[in-house]
């Protein structure tokens, strides 16, 4: 492990990311998910991105930032509105290191700029503990159909700007 990685930058969607984001996509539910979601939960999970203009015209209709590593993408997050994490979803090889991290950070502080009090996020089993260490709070579960499968997830909420604690 003696050699560093490379750091992380952000830059905002372009359409052409399209088609390595829903991979990156794609590969995360397949490789991160698979404690808690059943094969078929995730493969209709992942459909979502199998028509690449409709998923491009959905992070294009939403505050989307690219996380890259040596100029690639290797994450991404949206903001819908000004205070609901939309996306979030980090390519397996790059999961653990800071990425998802750095995608959070900078929609929270992009929320609280634009005067947004409390950030909503629809956590997915995988994703409750990293949310949680980041101070979101448990608001509901929720049960979701998507593409015939019913899927969990955790409706949280973390209060941002003045309402927020440090």
């Amino acid at each position: 492990m003696g050699q560093s990685l490379p750091k992380a930058a952000l830059r905002p969607f372009l359409p052409t990311d399209t088609p390595v984001l829903a991979a990156i996509f794609a590969a995360s539910i397949q490789q991160l998910t698979s404690d808690d979601y059943s094969e078929e939960q995730q493969e209709a999970w992942a459909a979502a991105a199998d028509d690449e203009a409709s998923f491009g015209k959905k992070l294009a209709s939403t505050l989307t930032l690219i996380a890259t590593l040596q100029g690639s993408p290797v994450g991404f997050a949206s903001l819908k509105g000004n205070d609901h994490i939309d996306m979030l979803y980090v390519h397996p090889s790059v999961a653990g290191q800071g990425v998802g991290a750095m995608l959070c950070d900078a929609l929270e502080k992009l929320a609280g700029a634009r005067g947004t009090t409390g950030l909503l996020v629809d956590a997915s089993d995988t994703a409750v503990d990293f949310f949680r260490k980041r101070g979101y709070v448990a608001q509901q579960r929720n049960s979701v159909s998507i593409n015939g499968e019913w899927l969990a997830n955790t409706t949280m909420k973390k209060p941002l700007g003045a309402g927020a604690q440090s």
